[in-house]
């Protein structure tokens, strides 16, 4: 889940009275191992990445879950992206709140 106000994604296993920070600990900013307001993820499976809306730097960038990752890359910029949508055949859907799409 997205963690707008802390700008990092975190991780909440069923019981856990604490969650785990998986992307974001950097705090607030633009370089690719931080975020700003992010508004959505999502895991493509397929490729073992988290899909994150950046949504106050205007990017969707792209995350490996594996260990040791400490930056993220950049697959659309110039985007209010507000949510995120993976359908079977690995299409990307993206909202975009100041164009309304």
């Amino acid at each position: 889940m997205t963690d707008i106000l802390n700008n990092r994604v975190m991780q909440w296993k069923m019981g856990d009275t604490n969650g785990q920070v998986l992307v974001g600990r950097k705090g607030q900013g633009n370089r690719l191992d931080q975020l700003y307001a992010p508004t959505d993820v999502l895991i493509d499976k397929e490729t073992d990445n988290f899909i994150i809306c950046d949504q106050g730097n205007r990017r969707v960038i792209r995350w490996s879950r594996r260990s040791g990752t400490t930056q993220g890359e950049i697959l659309i910029n110039s985007i209010a992206c507000w949510g995120l949508f993976m359908d079977d055949q690995r299409y990307l859907y993206i909202s975009d709140i100041d164009k309304h799409e």
